[in-house]
């Protein structure tokens, strides 16, 4: 069975192969490399022992989408690409609807005209925006509060109308939490450019005194010790979700919705001393103000995902912690293969 990963040099995307490939699928990845490298093909072909096909492309050239429907008989298409910065779709968000949007339609116009109608969204849990309902079940209304949030709701309902209009399509919507870590090889991570917006890559770069110290935003809210508490999920359970989910598209016509999460929150303090208990490593922080629009929890009820995908997050958040930070030594190092 051949698969079409968009954004699949990215962190999810990548390891998302990864999972694929060792599943015995075929992969075929376009990306635009705005927020990868080539070089990530090398180490998923060395961790896999497998081959991928990758074209560089962008999906806001719909020429680029059909040059791969036409050279490759694909039977489903697992769609990341996309721009994923909560404080960058603020200031700029003409980027996001158009990045997010637009090139999603170009990209569901094409698999139309080649009748391929197996589809995988990457969606978010930011559709939740600040519910108080804890656990978040699929069942919460989704209001986003930011326009990458709000690209996300955008892009379900678009699915939704998809399906109801010709019911032959099989679609899977996947709401990620929080996904940190790293492949367990070492060769695959996140390697944001810029300042990360995530808090994994942020506590590693302190580790490795690439940064001074590390922003704790708020220690007043009502938790165990007043830091918000988030769903952070290992990339590589995330991963295997998506195997999971393109073994549903098979077997069912539907739109279907899940949550991919562990169902277990944990503060930010307990990630930072985790992470140094783990490593052996200190982490300099300081307390700031709160963000605003933060909630001060937030995790995922993933009760109907492991019923109908029969998945469930399987890595403690030790090894998220540990993979992380052999990840950036890795980095650190420069010991990562490169592609010739």
């Amino acid at each position: 069975m051949k698969v079409l990963v968009t954004g699949g040099l990215g962190y999810i995307g990548s390891h998302t192969c990864v999972e694929l490939l060792q599943n015995n699928y075929e992969v075929i990845v376009i990306d635009n490399l705005s927020n990868s490298e080539v070089s990530v093909i090398t180490r998923i072909e060395k961790i896999t022992n497998k081959k991928i096909t990758f074209y560089k492309g962008d999906l806001l050239n719909k020429f680029d989408i059909q040059q791969v429907f036409q050279q490759n008989e694909i039977d489903a298409v697992l769609h990341f690409a996309a721009s994923k910065s909560v404080n960058e779709s603020v200031k700029n968000p003409v980027k996001y609807y158009k990045n997010n949007i637009s090139s999603m339609v170009n990209l569901l116009e094409v698999m139309e005209d080649f009748n391929v109608k197996k589809f995988i969204f990457s969606s978010s849990a930011a559709v939740y925006g600040s519910t108080t309902q804890q656990p978040i079940s699929e069942l919460v209304d989704t209001q986003a509060m930011n326009p990458y949030g709000q690209t996300k709701v955008i892009g379900e309902d678009f699915l939704n109308d998809l399906y109801i209009s010709d019911n032959e399509w099989s679609i899977v919507v996947l709401r990620y939490f929080n996904p940190i870590g790293a492949h367990e090889s070492g060769l695959l991570g996140e390697q944001p450019n810029g300042t990360p917006n995530n808090l994994m890559p942020l506590i590693t770069q302190v580790a490795s005194k690439k940064r001074r110290l590390l922003y704790v935003f708020g220690n007043d809210y009502n938790t165990t010790d007043g830091t918000g508490v988030r769903d952070y999920i290992h990339v590589v359970d995330l991963a295997k979700g998506h195997v999971s989910a393109v073994q549903k598209l098979l077997l069912t016509h539907g739109l279907h919705t899940y949550n991919l999460g562990t169902g277990e929150g944990y503060s930010v303090l307990e990630i930072i001393n985790t992470f140094e208990k783990v490593n052996n490593v200190n982490i300099h922080y300081e307390i700031v103000d709160r963000r605003a629009g933060d909630p001060a929890v937030c995790f995922a009820n993933p009760a109907k995902a492991k019923e109908e995908l029969e998945w469930s997050a399987e890595r403690t958040l030790e090894d998220m912690c540990r993979d992380s930070w052999q990840w950036e030594k890795a980095l650190e190092n420069n010991i990562l293969p490169s592609r010739k």
